[in-house]
């Protein structure tokens, strides 16, 4: 075995030098230099294949010597391809040789040498007559993705030594024979020196065949027969656009042009189903005709065929435009071949007289001036919609069928539609009735030199001789345009809605979603799995996260509704259910009573903070109204609660918190003393236990009035000397009392004011004692 070995290496090693001779040397092939740019080669490829065509060259070694020029162009014109070989010397036919015996043989083997096909015989998955079908990767994305909107690609991904692929390649060829002449567009990837653009295609194994249409990837999944790849193509053309025509239905078909604003073409076959290469015609002139198919072979499409005069014994194309009774062209034979058809549809793309509806549809009828052509016109109709304006119209029409020369194109424009493009060639003037205005477009960026038709358009027989003098002149003399404008970019009309675009492009999607889950592809569903378990993952902790909330926020609130009909009492003070910020444009306020003292002082949760106003009945309405008035802009705060306590009710309760306030000795005596408290605010911690007190300050003009009242009350010493002094302040007093608590709430937001401890917060019943120990 080892002596065998040796022999075959020698063997191969002999082959290897044979193959590393200038014949096989790609520049020497070309006549370019190892430093030529892509342009010079490409120009000395161009000039040896034609002088070696097999057509036209009739040496006997013309063919071998085209293939060595084909193969040596492929190698050079593409730059991984030619690194390669600048760096190893490695012919594309020509393959690594393997694994040596010896290490010191192995790198030279794998990276220098390689054997002869002619010697060892072995098969390849592709040949030389793939060539032309080769696909690269700048090539696929500037070529083949852009057309693809306009015909199917049929791809294989294959590789050398791969031999699956030589299974399947007989009928490989056979379809491609049949597909290619109806217009399939062929490509073939070599996973070998393509791996960009197989991986961009998304296939990672070979064979692999595929289908590309408008841009998007499909797979072939089925056992590789030339009936399953031709339905294959089929069902990758879009659905309806091909529509079948009966006897019943054919008139409103042929009506359609007003709407689409398309010509429309009317197939008559014996076959009951719509042709592939038709649908091949309908998809590549989808923007530009309607196609409609007639089944020869139906009873009731009888009259149909008698009224047009078809002919049973061949395929007839018609094309209809704005006269449904009689066809604008008309196309039979036999063998109705692609290239006759997509003529017939090419010279009949537009109306005799379309509407401008995109700024496509403008580019193309109305081109820019070249100077190596001949003159183009527009004679544009600016019309409306309404009814008043169509004998206008239809003898705009008339009259463009009349005089049809192949320098001016007609057309008309809805105002309405295309208000920019309308007033800038009628210069922002109101026209009530419709203006023909004839232009010729100078440039891209929308320059054009115009001229509007005095009189306007009304359809008359004057109109139409004055149109037609201005379009003799304007031929004799072109300076006749003497006005410029720059067109804005038309609106597109025709364009879906949004809502429509993002469902088709949801479908797109799922359809995708549906066919990696189907065949396993998970190296494409990966990306797409992860985005959505990501969103629903935080959809789900989301709702997790606020379902709990909502569970804490609810406990400790329960009993907060069955005091509302005590806060009703007064328009001014509204219960609250909710920490929430308020919906509405009032403040909620609660009253502190034995039973929501529990749950919205002692109980209250971590990082809450419930600010009470202490008041009287005397002066609860209007301290009601100044403090919902100065902590409205705080009510947002989600950690803020508001109530109040009717001093009233609980005289003792002030200062038993005063009281026990562990500061008390520094410098509130002052608070203890007094009975009224009438006015203070306290922003209670029930958490902490800790709290903030703010004291009326009088800012208004009755300061002095207010501070000797207030004096007066401080000097008494009982109850009822308190509900005296209470009675005698006046409302504007109890009013200025609050005018400094905005202030207030804001260093209380930033932290700033002094917090006063307690051990326990004191009960509001006297004699229960403290509420909590």
């Amino acid at each position: 075995i080892g002596k065998r070995t040796q022999s075959c290496n020698i063997i191969a090693l002999h082959c290897f030098r044979l193959n590393s001779s200038p014949e096989n040397d790609p520049y020497k092939t070309l006549g370019v230099s190892k430093s030529a740019s892509q342009t010079e080669i490409k120009k000395a490829y161009k000039h040896l294949a034609r002088e070696w065509h097999p057509d036209k060259n009739k040496d006997p070694g013309a063919e071998d010597m085209f293939i060595k020029i084909t193969k040596s162009y492929e190698i050079l014109s593409n730059e991984e391809r030619r690194a390669n070989f600048d760096r190893y010397g490695q012919m594309e036919d020509n393959q690594a040789f393997g694994h040596s015996q010896q290490q010191g043989y192995r790198s030279s083997f794998h990276n220098s040498f390689y054997f002869d096909e002619s010697f060892f015989h072995f098969p390849k998955s592709r040949d030389f007559a793939d060539s032309k079908y080769l696909l690269h990767h700048a090539q696929f994305n500037s070529d083949v993705l852009p057309d693809s909107y306009r015909r199917p690609y049929l791809i294989k991904v294959t590789s050398d030594w791969c031999f699956a692929c030589i299974h399947i390649e007989p009928v490989w060829r056979e379809s491609v024979q049949e597909l290619e002449p109806l217009g399939v567009g062929i490509g073939i990837v070599d996973m070998g020196y393509e791996r960009r653009l197989a991986s961009q295609l998304g296939a990672h194994r070979t064979p692999s065949i595929l289908g590309v249409v408008n841009g998007r990837f499909t797979f072939f999944h089925q056992a590789v027969v030339r009936e399953n790849l031709r339905q294959f193509i089929e069902d990758l053309l879009p659905q309806r656009m091909v529509e079948k025509v009966t006897d019943k239905n054919y008139q409103s078909f042929l009506n359609g042009w007003q709407s689409e604003n398309k010509p429309s073409v009317l197939l008559f076959d014996q076959v009951p189903i719509f042709p592939l290469m038709y649908k091949l015609t309908a998809f590549a002139f989808r923007d530009y005709v309607r196609f409609g198919y007639v089944d020869q072979g139906e009873k009731y499409n009888t009259p149909l065929l008698r009224r047009f005069n078809i002919n049973t014994h061949a395929p007839t194309m018609l094309l209809f435009k704005e006269d449904t009774e009689k066809p604008a062209d008309i196309i039979q034979a036999r063998g109705m071949k692609r290239q006759i058809m997509e003529e017939f549809v090419s010279n009949n793309k537009f109306l005799r007289v379309p509407r401008l509806v995109n700024q496509q549809l403008f580019d193309e009828l109305c081109p820019v001036k070249q100077f190596h052509r001949r003159r183009k016109y527009c004679v544009l109709l600016i019309t409306g919609e309404d009814q008043a304006f169509v004998p206008g119209n239809e003898a705009f029409l008339q009259f463009a069928t009349a005089n049809s020369k192949e320098v001016l194109r007609f057309a008309y424009v809805y105002q309405r539609q295309q208000q920019p493009l309308c007033q800038a060639l009628l210069q922002n003037h109101a026209v009530l009735s419709p203006q023909v205005v004839i232009l010729e477009r100078r440039s891209p960026a929308g320059k054009v030199m115009y001229r509007s038709v005095i009189g306007g358009w009304n359809g008359s027989e004057e109109d139409k001789h004055r149109l037609y003098e201005q379009l003799e002149l304007l031929q004799r003399d072109p300076a006749y345009l003497t006005s410029d404008a720059t067109l804005p970019e038309l609106n597109n009309e025709m364009a879906p809605m949004f809502l429509i675009q993002w469902m088709n492009t949801a479908y797109d999607y799922f359809l995708q979603i549906y066919d990696d889950i189907l065949y396993s592809n998970w190296r494409e569903m990966m990306p797409i799995l992860s985005l959505i378990f990501s969103a629903l993952f935080i959809l789900f902790g989301t709702v997790i996260i606020q379902a709990f909330s909502e569970s804490g926020e609810d406990k400790p609130q329960k009993a907060k509704p069955r005091e509302r009909p005590k806060a009703e009492e007064d328009d001014s003070s509204r219960p609250t259910t909710s920490s929430r910020p308020p919906k509405k444009d009032f403040v909620e306020v609660t009253e502190l009573t034995d039973i929501t003292y529990t749950s919205n002082l002692v109980k209250l949760r971590p990082g809450h903070i419930n600010i009470v106003l202490v008041l009287s009945e005397a002066s609860k309405n209007a301290l009601l109204r100044k403090f919902a008035k100065e902590v409205f802009s705080f009510s947002g705060t989600q950690t803020l609660h508001f109530s109040f306590l009717n001093a009233d009710k609980h005289r003792q309760w002030m200062p038993a918190l005063l009281a026990l306030t562990l500061d008390s000795a520094q410098g509130h005596s002052d608070d203890e003393e007094s009975s009224d408290h009438t006015g203070y605010v306290l922003a209670l911690n029930g958490y902490k236990k800790y709290f903030c007190l703010f004291r009326p300050v009088f800012t208004g003009d009755d300061a002095s009035e207010a501070s000797a009242t207030r004096s007066r009350s401080h000097s008494r010493e009982d109850g009822s000397g308190s509900r005296r002094a209470s009675s005698r302040a006046t409302s504007l007093e109890v009013h200025h009392k609050l005018d400094r608590l905005g202030l207030w709430m804001e260093r209380l937001m930033e932290g700033t004011l002094t917090r006063l401890r307690v051990h326990a917060w004191p009960s509001l019943d006297p004699a229960h004692g403290s509420a909590e120990s």
